[in-house]
């Protein structure tokens, strides 16, 4: 159903946010860490209008599913959790929520670690800010976000993914401290270029073991005797902590130090080393990697334009980034989406930089 037809001759309110791209802190965020995330040209958007009777109509063009919600009901699954949390905690704020129409297009891929449902989360609570004339901050619409994500979707994400699709551009890092919230936006490295390759193998954070690894992180602290594995002064913390679960600490503490060396301003070839390192430890102290992430990242690295490569969202699955020389990516992107695929036998994919995607309905 086209935007058209669901709205007739309405007049709606609509509003996008970006999916992003983690240049480094993968699984920080959760244990009040530092995060080095990037705007994707890939938007959500989510346009507003009336409802004609008493529910809430959900439309997503990207799925071509309706979903209808009652003023008093709850959605068991499927996309509309999101909408339903970010309306619902509104609602618990003392925000009268009228029934509305709500029609969602992106070109931002699911499953691809690109974080397609902060995205959404944010553009809805965009729309709905508009829409109300509500007073809400672009911080405070990132919080609402991921309590929406936590208490509806059943992800026990951190406040990454919702701030950098709330905070973010194409052409800035957005270093966070997730603890504090302070923040700062930062150049990519000079002459650098950001090349994301999705390797078609599709994740869905619920189902996976990113709860589980939230979990072990909390055993390791309480092990530790710190709040958060933020609080580790030294890895000789770690002695008496069991594994898998110092494993675990072990990966968040390198990498909250990656994080702090890149943003101290290194040249390409040093930030490309950091992803490498990160990349390692998450394969190998975070087991959050797959054999497709593996050989993608190794092939992106064989290419002389590249100066690293990584993982890119929670793992399991979904897409790798690489730092590569400016004006380089899309050639280097081609080279290696031709050895993936045959390799692997999957249809991976370029995602950044692919001018094609921005404002596609998928």
């Amino acid at each position: 159903m086209t935007f058209e037809t669901f709205f007739d001759d309405a007049a709606p309110v609509e509003e996008s946010a970006p999916g992003r791209v983690n240049l480094l802190g993968e699984h920080t965020d959760y244990n009040d860490g530092f995060v080095l995330p990037v705007a994707t040209p890939m938007r959500t958007h989510v346009a507003l209008a009336p409802s004609r009777d008493d529910a809430f109509h959900f439309y997503s063009a990207q799925t071509g599913e309706e979903v209808v919600l009652a003023r008093q009901a709850r959605l068991a699954s499927g996309y509309g959790r999101y909408i339903e949390g970010c309306i619902r905690l509104l609602e618990q704020r003392g925000h009268a929520v009228p029934p509305l129409r709500v029609h969602v297009r992106s070109s931002v891929p699911m499953g691809a670690g690109l974080s397609s449902s902060a995205a959404l989360e944010v553009a809805t609570l965009r729309a709905l800010r508009t829409y109300l004339g509500l007073a809400l901050t672009d911080v405070e619409i990132a919080q609402l976000a991921q309590k929406a994500e936590v208490a509806y979707a059943g992800v026990q994400c951190g406040i990454m993914d919702q701030m950098a699709a709330s905070l973010c551009d194409e052409s800035h890092m957005l270093f966070l401290d997730t603890r504090t919230l302070v923040r700062e936006v930062l150049p990519l490295p000079p002459d650098a270029q950001v090349l994301v390759i999705d390797s078609g193998v599709a994740r869905t954070l619920a189902a996976t073991k990113y709860n589980e690894r939230r979990a072990e992180c909390g055993t390791a602290a309480h092990a530790a005797g710190v709040p958060s594995l933020r609080d580790l002064a030294g890895l000789d913390q770690l002695a008496r902590v069991d594994q898998p679960f110092r494993r675990r600490a072990r990966h968040v503490f390198t990498e909250n130090a990656r994080v702090a060396r890149a943003v101290q301003g290194v040249g390409a070839s040093e930030f490309g080393q950091l992803m490498n390192a990160s990349h390692a430890s998450l394969r190998d102290d975070y087991e959050v990697s797959t054999v497709e992430l593996d050989i993608l990242c190794d092939l992106m690295r064989a290419q002389p334009q590249v100066h690293g490569a990584r993982l890119t969202g929670a793992g399991f699955g979904g897409a790798c980034v690489a730092l590569c020389d400016a004006g380089t990516a899309a050639a280097a992107g081609a080279a290696v989406l031709t050895h993936y695929n045959n390799a692997i036998g999957r249809e991976g994919r370029v995602l950044m930089p692919a001018a094609s995607h921005q404002g596609a309905q998928l």
